[in-house]
Parts: structure tokens; C-alpha cells; sequence
């Protein structure tokens, strides 16, 4: 009942309110961990969502998504719908007036220029935008005032808040990244660590898989926020550490995305020092399988790119004997217990997306043998491997180094070898591996292994631009300095073509029952195997105030609202 007892008392929390007309910067220093280090606080320039949300306590998108997935406005006083006109009747355009008076934390005033500059930015031809999907359908965005953006798109788009909406998708300030275009981007090292923004805190120092120095934005539009004036956010360690820094130890004040068992969390709240948070989002722990071969005799150009096919990963008897011999209950029993469910989709939540097409929760050794054997994927010579074509059955399973992941790899590769399937395990510090270092082999990116496991979610309550993760267009590769977000390099003509239909189509029913099928076809043609939904949980201490879990934006889209609580 842990989980439970914390979703019930999350909310509780908070019935303290911070004085009335406070002073900005009068609560001190806040101190955050994140157990994986942010490498980055360009959120374009990395998929990871480490480096997404320490961007968004600098960088603001035009709306996001509150604690509820409802839209809010956020650098505008009205989200543009059909109902206000905002949207117009045939669909192809939505109008965003931005709110006067808003300024970047430099002092200049944030302008219609700089929302466009943001999409030429991130869909520039020569450069590679980790969050390009938000942008897919957009013909072109106008300034036709200081204030007003018009995003035309290239057919009618029922859904149009893909485009500077969540944390995914902020604006840059054109004036500070203009020389950072295209094959530029990466290197505009400046910029990338300390951009400008109209968020509440501005960047005094960033060491990339270290610590973040902030402090509060003396531009920010509320005038009595932040209450805090400066922010630790330190990176890198473990999730067990984290969470004893702030209920245990007090060190801390937040610690994010505790990856730890059960007992473990009961455990340290008896420290006294804080709480957890919890909630439960499309957040889904999944082993990616790669399409492509990640020899290392291959040319780096041609290694883990279209150009050579995974030589037996892509068979379908292959990749659901993996899944069958997987016992999914075992694993969310080990490492989440209430705090994870099993499933077999890879869009969990909201609800109306789940599809119910797959039974996976009864392991079948057997039956994955039985597969296998009937699909001629054989040990020929004896030695535990099966072999296709002539290729044994050997993989190299990576992930980022965390315990309850390390327990996961090992009952895998057990459970795997008893199918015939030999695998090597690898673990890679998670600030390396959701790191965006284009140079570095070891990021999910460049996915230099055979499988790797992961979790991550979408911002809002659509999945229209997460499910476009898997267009053909959006995988990594040199030209694209390793970023895109099919890191599978899955690619399907009829998952393309009806993801095309999903930007189409109106209406919540029709439009889940679109998105379940493309969550079929990702399963049934082996872009992953979905192992554990999990709920985010995080922790507090006892002292601040403020905090509300969001599972469908940043969970640090409100830190403007934290305040410290007198607990003496």
C-alpha cells in the first residue's frame, strides 16, 4: 500500500501557503539532486529528460501542461482553441499572442522573432533537433507583429500544440543563439550550458555531469518570485543516495525519479528529514531492440545506421521469444512493487490510449523455445546458442548503471539464456548515457549495443508527436550529429503512413483508436519490448513548500511557487 498511502497524501502536503506578498529571493538557497547528471540545459540538443527539466527552470515554452495534463498558458494569456479563434475553422493554423511585457532574463524583451528563430533552429536542414517531432507538419510560422505567431501547417492538424508547448519545446532566445545553426549547434558550448531565458533562474555556473549554480531571474514577470534566491542542482550519484539526501540526511530539498524498491523508500521516510511524491504517467521502463548492426568492424558511418540491417533481431520469432521468456510480474514485484504495473504497450496512459491487444504477464519459456525451434533459429553445434543463418544469437544488453536495472539485466540475461540466447551485460553512468555528447559512444543515441533498456514518458496528455518517435525520418545518425528520437531506427512504411493519418484526425476517439494501432505495430514489428509502466516518484523535505508532481510536463514546471516552510 506505499504507493497508494503516497499518492493519497501527495497533495496534503501542500496546505501550507507561503505569506502573502513575499519578497523575491527571501527563502535562501533551494537544493536539488538529480542522480542523473544534466550534460546539458539545451533541451533541442538532448532527448534526456535530465536535461529537458533543468532547461525548463530557465528556458519557458509558450503553454504547458499542468498537474492534471490540462494546457495552461505560460508566455501567453490564452491558449488559441476553435472556440476563441485561436485555431482557425479549416485547422491549418494556430495564433499565439504572446503576453506584453515579458522580458529575457537580460533584460530585452521576448518577441514573436524569437518563438520562429526557435523553429528554423530546431528544424534547420543541417543540424539535428532532439525534439524534432514537436515540429513535424509545420509549413512555416509567421511574425506578422512583435507579439502575434501564426504556425501554418501543411494540412488541417486537429492537434496543433505540438510546436513551443511542455518543456520539450521552449524558446531560445534568437539574439544569443544566432550563430548557432544547423551544424553549428553543438558547438555553441556558451550558449547550450547558460542559454538566456524568461524562466525564474538564471544560470551563475554549469559543470556538465556536476552541478548547476542558479540564481533567481531579477527579470522574472512576477515580482515576488522566485521565493528562493539561488539553487544548487547537483548531478550525478545514484537514486539511492538521492532520496537519503533529502529524507534521511536533509542535504536536500527534491530528489528526482527514485528508482528504488519499495522498502527501500518506506525505509528512508522514517528518517523523518521528507516525503515522497508520487503519480502514475505514460511513463513505461522498455528494452529497445536495435534494427540496425552495431558491429564494430563496420565504418563509424555505417555502424548502427540503415545502411546494414541487425542480422537476426529483425525476425519476428527472435523478438517475441525474448518477450515470452521475460516474467514481467517478477520484475515490477523486485523493483517498484505499487509503484509499477505490468504491461505490454508502449503508450500506457492516458487510459483511452492502452491498447489491449497483447497478453504478456505469464512468462512462457516453453513456448519462446517452441518459437524458435519452429522457425529453424537452432543450436547447430552445441554450445547453449542458437544460431540464424549462421549468426549465434549473442547480444550486448546495455543500460545506465542503477541497481534496480543492474536486477533487471540479470534476471534477463538468465532468463534469456534459457532460450538460447547469450548475452553480455553493460552498464554506462546514466549522465554519459542520456548524455547528447555527439563524439561520446556511449549515449542510447548512438546505441552501440544490441538491446538497451530505458524509460521514458511524453509532456501532455496526446501522444501524437511520442508516437512519432518512430518515423523512419527521426532516427540518429552522423548527419544528423547523432540526435533523433527513434533510437531504434525502426522503419515501417504503414506505421509512417498512419501516423500521417493520426495528424488528421479529429476527435479523442478516433484519434486513440489510431494511436493504439501504431502502438501495435511498434510491438508487432519489434521496435521494443515493453517490460514495466511505471509511476514517477520523487521526494521533498518537510521544509518545502509548493511542490505539486506533474507526470505529464516537467516536474519542476511550478519552482517559481516553491517556498521554504518553517518546521520548527
Amino acid at each position: 500500500m506505499i504507493f497508494r498511502s503516497i499518492l493519497m497524501s501527495a497533495s496534503a502536503a501542500l496546505v501550507l501557503a507561503p505569506a502573502a506578498h513575499a519578497e523575491r529571493g527571501v527563502d535562501g538557497t533551494v537544493r536539488i539532486i538529480y542522480w542523473q547528471a544534466p550534460s546539458i540545459l539545451n533541451p533541442f540538443l538532448s532527448g534526456g529528460s535530465k536535461d529537458v527539466e533543468s532547461a525548463s527552470m530557465i528556458l519557458e515554452p509558450l503553454a504547458r501542461y499542468n498537474q492534471n495534463g490540462a494546457l495552461e498558458p505560460w508566455l501567453v494569456d490564452e491558449v488559441p482553441t476553435l472556440a476563441n479563434g485561436g485555431i482557425s475553422t479549416d485547422m491549418t493554423t494556430i495564433t499565439w499572442t504572446l503576453t506584453p511585457g515579458i522580458l529575457w532574463s537580460d533584460g530585452s524583451p521576448l518577441t514573436s522573432r524569437d518563438v520562429r528563430f526557435t523553429y528554423d533552429y530546431c528544424t534547420h536542414p543541417e543540424g539535428g533537433c532532439a525534439q524534432i517531432t514537436q515540429f513535424d507538419g509545420v509549413a512555416r510560422v509567421d511574425t506578422p507583429d512583435d507579439l502575434t505567431v501564426v504556425v501554418t501547417f501543411d494540412q488541417p492538424t486537429p492537434f496543433p500544440y505540438g510546436p513551443f508547448v511542455s518543456g520539450q519545446s521552449p524558446i531560445l532566445q534568437a539574439a544569443q543563439f544566432a550563430d548557432c545553426l544547423g551544424a553549428k549547434a553543438p558547438t555553441c558550448t556558451d550558449a547550450n550550458f547558460a542559454p538566456i531565458g524568461t524562466g525564474p533562474f538564471v544560470v551563475d555556473e554549469f559543470r556538465p555531469n556536476d552541478v548547476i549554480t542558479m540564481s533567481a531571474n531579477p527579470n522574472y514577470r512576477d515580482p515576488e518570485k522566485p521565493r528562493f534566491g539561488s539553487v544548487v542542482f547537483k548531478g550525478g550519484g545514484d537514486a539511492t543516495a538521492a532520496a537519503r539526501a533529502v529524507m534521511e540526511t536533509g542535504e536536500f530539498d527534491y530528489a528526482w525519479n527514485l528508482q528504488l524498491a519499495p522498502d527501500v523508500i518506506a525505509r528512508m521516510e522514517k528518517g523523518g528529514k521528507g516525503s515522497p511524491v508520487a503519480g502514475f504517467g505514460p511513463y513505461v521502463e522498455r528494452i529497445m531492440l536495435n534494427q540496425t548492426d552495431p558491429n564494430p568492424d563496420l565504418p563509424e558511418g555505417d555502424r548502427a545506421t540503415a545502411a546494414h540491417p541487425h542480422p537476426f533481431l529483425r525476425d519476428p520469432a527472435v523478438f517475441k521469444a525474448m518477450s515470452m521468456a521475460i516474467d514481467r510480474p517478477l520484475l515490477v514485484e523486485i523493483g517498484y512493487g505499487q509503484a509499477g504495473k505490468v504491461t505490454c504497450n508502449w503508450v500506457p496512459a492516458p487510459a483511452a490510449y492502452n491498447s489491449d491487444k497483447f497478453q504478456c504477464a505469464t512468462q512462457d519459456i516453453a513456448g519462446a523455445n517452441a518459437m524458435l525451434d519452429a522457425a529453424g533459429i537452432i543450436d547447430t553445434d552445441g554450445d547453449g546458442v542458437r544460431e540464424k543463418d549462421g549468426v549465434p544469437l549473442r547480444i550486448l544488453y546495455q543500460t545506465s548503471t542503477n541497481a534496480v536495472r543492474q536486477d533487471f539485466q540479470a534476471l534477463i540475461k538468465q532468463w534469456w539464456s534459457e532460450i538460447g540466447i547469450e548475452t553480455e551485460l553493460r552498464s554506462i553512468d546514466a549522465s554519459v548515457f542520456f548524455g547528447s555528447d555527439p563524439g561520446s559512444p556511449d549515449t542510447l543515441q548512438k546505441f552501440y549495443a544490441d538491446v538497451q533498456m530505458y524509460a521514458n514518458t511524453f509532456n501532455g496528455t496526446d501522444p501524437q508527436a511520442y508516437l512519432g518517435n518512430l518515423l523512419c525520418d527521426k532516427a540518429p545518425r552522423p548527419q544528423t550529429q547523432w540526435q533523433g528520437e527513434n533510437i531504434a531506427r525502426f522503419c515501417n512504411a504503414g506505421f509512417d503512413a498512419l501516423h500521417s493519418d493520426l495528424t488528421q484526425t479529429a476527435g479523442m476517439d478516433a484519434r486513440a483508436e489510431i494511436a493504439k494501432r501504431l502502438n501495435d505495430m511498434a510491438i508487432e514489428n519489434g521496435a521494443m519490448i515493453p517490460l514495466v509502466h511505471r509511476g514517477r516518484l520523487s521526494a521533498h523535505a518537510h521544509s518545502l513548500g509548493g511542490v505539486v508532481l506533474n507526470v505529464w510536463d516537467s516536474e519542476l514546471w511550478n519552482v517559481a511557487d516553491w517556498y521554504r516552510i518553517d518546521t520548527d
